[in-house]
């Protein structure tokens, strides 16, 4: 997929949007024979994934993560829907910023930061290392990684984990007890992570090594509504 590709689907009407991503969800759902859920978390992209699913599939189940973030409107709406699991992680927001750090900026400039915290000590010099000296050559990043270097010094912890611990974590312990495969509804023009990962690699990924955008392995997807 190209710019060119998602710029034709952005002129799309609205109803062949929509024919495209149950095409998308349709795929998902029969290639695991059924065994598969919504990640919902009562925001716009996941309501209209969840409504899409159960217009084809009215019995699709849903999954929640209480993290104890989410605004209580948010919280009310998302458990108010029927046939929805709602799953909490193992630790408070607090007590993961205290284990972990601070996900400051970005998840990715966050990652690299504790990445170079880690590995500088041990003379290690990482890929996360060279984007915050600015001397990594595969591929130039937009996020700018060197404006933040000086954050290798900061007096407190830094870290990407936050989302892994209090939503992924969860989401995959419900998969590996109930052997549901999640949906995840996302606008690749949401961001140029997004945009990126839809260039490579489109809505369905049945089976991945790769971290998209955060660990996502192997049964996992995301419906990418080029709109």
């Amino acid at each position: 997929m190209n710019n060119e590709d998602l710029k034709t689907m952005q002129t799309w009407p609205l109803e062949r949007k929509v024919r495209v991503s149950q095409l998308r969800i349709m795929e998902w759902y029969q290639y695991w024979h059924g065994q598969v859920c919504v990640s919902f978390s009562g925001g716009k992209d996941s309501t209209v994934l969840l409504d899409l699913a159960r217009h084809i599939y009215p019995d699709i189940p849903a999954i929640f993560v209480d993290t104890g973030l989410e605004y209580p409107e948010i919280r009310r709406f998302a458990l108010s829907q029927d046939n929805v699991f709602r799953l909490k992680p193992k630790l408070r927001f607090d007590e993961v910023i205290e284990k972990y750090g601070y996900p400051v900026i970005s998840k990715r400039v966050a990652g690299a930061v504790e990445e170079a915290k880690r590995n500088l000590p041990l003379g290690k010099i990482t890929t996360g290392i060279q984007q915050l000296m600015g001397t990594y050559q595969e591929g130039r990043s937009w996020f700018n990684f060197p404006k933040w270097y000086f954050l290798i010094d900061a007096p407190f912890k830094i870290s990407d984990r936050c989302c892994d611990v209090m939503k992924k974590a969860p989401i995959k312990a419900f998969q590996h007890k109930h052997g549901f495969q999640p949906m995840v509804g996302t606008l690749a023009e949401e961001g140029m992570q997004r945009k990126v990962n839809w260039y490579q690699y489109g809505c369905n990924i049945f089976d991945s090594k790769i971290r998209y955008p955060g660990p996502f392995r192997s049964g996992e997807i995301r419906i990418y509504w080029p709109i």
